[in-house]
């Protein structure tokens, strides 16, 4: 394993801002795996924490293929992490959405530009992402309609579903969207944690990047191949949102079946302890995400779910 500073911000009042990557293997760029891009992204730099332990071991066996190279870049923002502040502490921007970056913009565009020189010309790039919204997901495979995007290549994750969406104008500042155009062929992965480690979905997703690069021949790694991937567009869930604001109550768990009218979650009025509005499923089908906090404002998506024909 090489460790290597990838970037280095000079600070006047505190130690500087080291982003750092690990390297195994040599010869080809095969794979870059990128874990937290915001400070409250705790349970993807976990992920990455367990599989430089786990290549660190795989690479003394002499299982890092041949002339192959895989580095994992765990934090591009350690700033902001150390004060649990999600976007940069000095102005509140958020660094993935500043790629490719700019070596003589504002500070987040040149640690953009000083992360992707280093993480761009792989083969393959996985970045550990988190959604705008406070929330839980089945762990999944995201990708953009960039036209660069490979689905077939996805269902090697063996993760249950390989979800896709249309682009949208801020999306062309993203690590994922410059990987793409850069004709890296990048995949976004989700579990459902992101300021808290969820050990069995983070075991979930390092089984799926293991197979992953097993079957691309970058590692020689005997696991578990997961699932037969269930591709859905982004236009296919059914987004359920509150009318009322108050405490949120959750009855569905992520991955939870549920039916047509089955009680999903409920408001209650935070002074009076009334149950003020109930949340229902409008279809049949599964929970792929679902809000959590404990305060919910008036017309909040809550739930996103995966609507099916099941009958029993």
């Amino acid at each position: 394993m090489e460790e290597k500073i990838l970037f280095e911000l000079d600070s006047l009042y505190r130690d500087n801002m080291r982003i750092k990557g690990y390297t195994f293997g040599s010869g080809e760029k095969s794979a870059c795996i990128v874990g937290a891009t915001r400070g409250n992204e705790v349970q993807q730099v976990y992920i990455c924490s367990r599989l430089i332990s786990i290549l660190e071991q795989l690479e003394i066996q002499g299982k890092i293929k041949a002339g192959k190279s895989v580095m994992i870049v765990p934090s591009v923002n350690p700033y902001s992490m150390n004060i649990g502040k999600r976007f940069w502490s000095t102005d509140n921007t958020d660094i993935n959405r500043m790629f490719p970056g700019y070596d003589l913009g504002e500070t987040t565009q040149k640690i953009a530009d000083g992360v992707f020189r280093n993480v761009s010309n792989f083969r393959f790039g996985i970045q550990f992402a988190s959604f705008y919204m406070q929330g839980s997901f089945i762990p999944h495979v995201r990708m953009m309609k960039t036209g660069f995007e490979d689905i077939e290549l996805a269902k090697d994750f063996g993760l249950p579903y390989i979800f896709r969406r249309e682009a949208r104008p801020y999306d062309t500042t993203t690590l994922n969207y410059n990987w793409q155009i850069w004709e890296t062929k990048a995949f976004s992965v989700y579990t459902n944690a992101t300021d808290s480690i969820d050990s069995e979905s983070a075991a979930e997703v390092i089984n799926a990047v293991l197979s992953f690069l097993n079957k691309q021949g970058i590692i020689e790694y005997n696991c578990h191949e997961g699932y037969i991937s269930k591709f859905i567009e982004g236009q296919e869930l059914v987004n359920v949102k509150t009318s009322t604001a108050g405490f949120f109550i959750r009855h569905a768990a992520v991955n939870a079946r549920v039916r047509k009218g089955d009680l999903l979650a409920e408001i209650v009025d935070p002074y009076s302890g009334k149950s003020i509005d109930s949340i229902t499923s409008p279809v049949n089908g599964i929970v792929f995400f679902h809000a959590d906090q404990p305060v919910i404002y008036s017309h909040t998506p809550l739930y996103r779910i995966i609507p099916t024909d099941d009958l029993i």
